[in-house]
């Protein structure tokens, strides 16, 4: 039983990375029409946002310190990081340990202007294009983005700690009434899970309870008809873009902890992520959420050494074997809509 209470976290762990990305990549999708595969860089974009923050953090100068001596009775050269300087040393060292959170502050606005440049600047001349068109223009895009990672932070993975406050784990036994220690399981991968939970609730709350998510849902339904009302739903659509860039640099951000960013890793995320989109359903917000963690609990299974030991190699191939009997039995997928990619 406790291994299978582990599998599921890993599960939900996998999930949660899954379902933020696939809840961007069907915004995008059910608003603008477009199949955005460059989503899955903008989640590589905002782990490296965490990476730049905590090395900005970690800035240094060289100053002397009278107070300290050399074995020659010179004073010290030490290095001091800026934000000690500026903040005082207890502040300071508070920011670096926190890197990885307050990275979130920087990554949403960043996002957001990213994901209206790129929609602005590129996705909108592709509105009236054939789906095939759109794959192409940003798929070529998700490898640019790649590449200039690539070149600016190296091909290695680059670390990124948590907090050191969630360096341990939680003991989930207990709070289960197992006994002491039967499932530990790494803190920050909880939080990590609580924060998807958070921002998908966030967004649907959006959607569902606001004046504008309404007005987008009913854009999102029939477009023309909004249109006709008076609304400019373009400028609506074009703020959802930008939204779901922020949710898939956040997604990043917190992810990179558990991940260490390397510049492949969008690519990693996105084509399972698009095939969570498929499986849940195209345009389908709920399908997306429902398909992402069921998804990422059946490949927590098949990576189990038991299964693999039976099925070799099944934990490659479960998220595709899933999607291949789902489609066939239900080409929509589990909830997708009448009419979305059958033209």
């Amino acid at each position: 039983m406790d291994a299978i209470i582990l599998q599921i976290l890993n599960g939900l762990d996998k999930g949660s990375a899954y379902a933020l990305i696939a809840l961007g990549l069907t915004l995008i999708f059910g608003t603008l029409g477009v199949v955005n595969f460059a989503h899955g860089a903008l989640f590589m974009v905002g782990a490296f946002v965490a990476v730049t923050v905590q090395k900005l953090f970690s800035l240094s100068y060289i100053e002397i310190d009278e107070t300290r001596t050399d074995f020659l009775g010179n004073p010290l050269k030490v290095e001091m990081p800026y934000i000690d300087h500026w903040f005082g040393s207890a502040t300071g060292a508070w920011m670096q340990d926190w890197s990885v959170p307050l990275s979130i502050l920087v990554v949403v606005p960043f996002m957001f202007l990213v994901g209206f440049v790129l929609e602005r600047g590129l996705i909108k001349h592709f509105y009236k294009r054939p789906h095939a068109d759109q794959i192409l223009v940003t798929f070529g895009l998700a490898i640019v983005i790649g590449e200039i990672i690539k070149a600016l932070y190296g091909a290695n993975p680059i670390q990124t700690p948590p907090p050191s406050a969630f360096l341990g784990t939680v003991d989930v036994g207990v709070m289960l009434g197992f006994e002491p220690n039967a499932i530990a399981y790494p803190t920050w991968r909880m939080v990590y899970f609580a924060f998807s939970a958070v921002i998908i609730a966030c967004v649907f709350a959006f959607l569902q309870f606001t004046t504008f998510g309404m007005v987008v849902r009913a854009g999102m339904a029939d477009r023309e008809t909004v249109g006709m009302l008076g609304i400019d739903i373009d400028k609506r659509f074009t703020f959802m873009f930008g939204l779901a860039a922020a949710v898939a640099g956040m997604a990043g951000v917190m992810y990179a902890p558990i991940l260490s960013p390397h510049y492949n890793i969008g690519m990693d995320f996105l084509v399972l992520s698009f095939v969570v989109v498929v499986v849940g359903g195209m345009g389908s917000l709920p399908g997306a959420v429902l398909a992402g963690f069921m998804l990422g609990i059946l490949q927590s299974f098949a990576s189990m050494n038991e299964v693999k030991a039976l099925i070799p190699g099944i934990d490659q191939i479960i998220i595709y074997l899933v999607a291949i009997i789902i489609l066939l039995t239900r080409p929509r997928g589990l909830m997708g809509r009448k009419g979305v990619m059958e033209e």
